[in-house]
């Protein structure tokens, strides 16, 4: 696992798309707004996405049940290092906490992502993403930690999956959302995503601050999860 600083920074968009002001510009896009100042405590992030083989060795422990394209359950060979898709929301939770871990809230995520970039449109700034820093636009997932690590080390916080966050998803959040350790709404119908995926295209889904939700059931190759562990002095489990 990876340190994370806890201290302020600035959740939202703090750009604007060239058609942001057209009037049939998706009101959910929009949802990334109002930029704040948000305080999060320090914690620990796993580097990289959770793995098929640390997937595998959960189902094993607990007879969990594997992502539904393991033919017979069983791990793919040579898909290892390969982060695991095809896993609900709480799918997710469950192999978190058999590890000692959670999910990260979405605060977290966009602190962890950001590294020192506070403001940018993405971990290394503001340029357009190429095939170094981030998997997009392609055909399936790579390996984990097979691009560019961002400032606080961790590996894919741009593109390769989606990441569950343990939120529920609500378009108007941020402007009600409390200033310290926000955790999202009570309730909802859909759980955060961040990130973007192997299956997307810059520049909209792949930006630090780009939202997305879907149904806490759902299952989707491009979907995975990394956990995280709130902050202790003594050393975080490996």
């Amino acid at each position: 696992m990876v340190f994370i600083p806890g201290g302020q920074f600035s959740r939202g968009r703090t750009f604007e798309w060239a058609d942001a002001k057209a009037p049939w510009y998706p009101t959910s896009h929009q949802d990334d707004l109002p930029v704040r100042s948000i305080d999060v405590d320090p914690f620990y992030m796993d580097e990289a996405e959770v793995t098929n083989d640390r997937y595998a060795a959960f189902a094993t422990a607990t007879h969990h049940r594997t992502p539904y394209q393991w033919l017979h359950g069983e791990l793919p060979k040579g898909k290892e290092r390969f982060p695991v898709v095809n896993v609900s929301w709480d799918d997710a939770t469950s192999f978190c906490a058999w590890d000692g871990k959670r999910l990260p809230t979405e605060a977290e995520w966009e602190r962890a992502c950001r590294g020192i970039g506070d403001g940018k449109m993405y971990p290394w700034g503001d340029r357009a993403p190429t095939a170094e820093d981030a998997r997009f636009n392609s055909e399936g997932p790579a390996e984990v930690c097979s691009k560019k690590r961002n400032h606080f080390g961790l590996c894919d916080m741009i593109g390769n999956v989606w990441e569950w966050c343990s939120d529920w998803y609500e378009r108007t959040y941020y402007a009600v959302a409390p200033e310290k350790n926000p955790v999202g709404p009570g309730k909802g119908l859909y759980r955060v995503l961040r990130g973007g995926s192997w299956f997307d295209q810059p520049p909209l889904f792949l930006t630090c601050s780009y939202r997305s939700w879907a149904r806490q059931a759902e299952r989707s190759a491009t979907i995975g999860f990394r956990c995280v562990k709130s902050f202790s002095k003594s050393a975080p489990r490996r």
